[in-house]
């Protein structure tokens, strides 16, 4: 197995073991997870389904990993997206049984022909996480790519569901992460790294200050200093880009890192694939728990996905 194969193999699945880990106690509160926290993989709970149930998070990423199996396009991305909402395509059980106010309302403009990179909505009260959740696989494609064409595809790639420069920017920040990652960068010297060059490239890009004000806690502070009860897990795009960065930095380890993520409560299932994406990166995947592997909806899918996008993309 070849680095690229490896690495998308890890991110695929680091990313859905983080999700499916949280599918069972999705809404549940900090407190109540802190006397009963998820210490494995589990079934039921909130949606009543088998232990490693991935959920939407899951799925629009492995849309997204499936369109880069072919010559990049946003209307291929966007097509397997409207075929997993109306047709169950890449869903775990074969039943969509979450999906986001946002992102329905984008896939169903879809539905209608809308263009791609303007079907998701631009108003600063859609930054909910529905892009960041799933745009991991983007970074495979955007490797070598000048920052300012990462930063557009970025944006053209969330605007999908997510076109608000929030949404954007988070997912440009997490992508450049991954990309360090992948590069071999230890994750506090890209944590400083980043503080530099995405608050000089945002600049260069002409983002409005306010908005890179917002991700102060990331690009100004030490965030793995921020106590656990100023940490939040809703399902705002800044509040879970945040966490997945607090919990890989205060963890040395995959496991660590996903039960810290979904032990935060309330969006239980992105909190733990966003974590568990770079987890997966940062630690191989070796580090996956190989019981919770083996419990995960559709494994040798997602291992027959990564091959095949690892084939389609050049060696980096």
């Amino acid at each position: 197995m070849n680095s690229l194969n490896r690495n998308v193999r890890s991110a695929l699945f680091g990313l859905a073991v983080g999700d499916a880990l949280g599918v069972p106690v999705e809404f549940q509160g900090r407190m109540l997870l802190s006397s009963s926290p998820v210490k494995g993989m589990v079934g039921y709970g909130t949606y009543n389904l088998p232990a490693g149930t991935f959920s939407d998070d899951s799925s629009l990423t492995f849309c997204l990993a499936e369109a880069l199996t072919e010559e990049f396009d946003l209307n291929t991305i966007g097509q397997n997206f409207v075929k997993w909402r109306y047709e169950q395509y890449w869903t775990p059980r074969g039943d969509v049984f979450d999906i986001g106010i946002a992102t329905s309302q984008a896939i169903e403009r879809l539905s209608r022909a809308v263009r791609p990179d303007e079907a998701g909505s631009v108003d600063e009260s859609s930054n909910g996480n529905g892009s960041l959740m799933r745009i991991l696989p983007l970074v495979f494609y955007t490797m070598d790519k000048p920052a300012s064409e990462r930063f557009q595809i970025t944006k053209e790639v969330s605007s999908i569901t997510h076109g608000h420069i929030r949404s954007v920017v988070a997912c440009y920040y997490y992508l450049e992460f991954a990309r360090q990652l992948i590069l071999g960068g230890e994750k506090f010297e890209i944590y400083r790294n980043l503080q530099e060059e995405i608050t000089k490239q945002l600049d260069a890009l002409f983002v409005d200050k306010t908005e890179i004000d917002l991700l102060n806690r990331l690009l100004e502070m030490d965030i793995a200093d921020v106590p656990e009860e100023q940490i939040s897990s809703s399902g705002y795009v800044l509040h879970t880009l945040e966490a997945s960065i607090w919990c890989l930095l205060t963890t040395d380890s995959y496991r660590e890192a996903v039960l810290k993520a979904v032990n935060l409560g309330v969006d239980t299932d992105t909190t733990g694939a966003v974590t568990g994406g770079l987890a997966g990166l940062l630690y191989g995947l070796e580090d996956i728990p190989q019981a919770w592997v083996n419990e995960l909806a559709r494994k040798d899918d997602i291992a027959d996905l990564a091959d095949r996008v690892a084939k389609a993309l050049p060696q980096t």
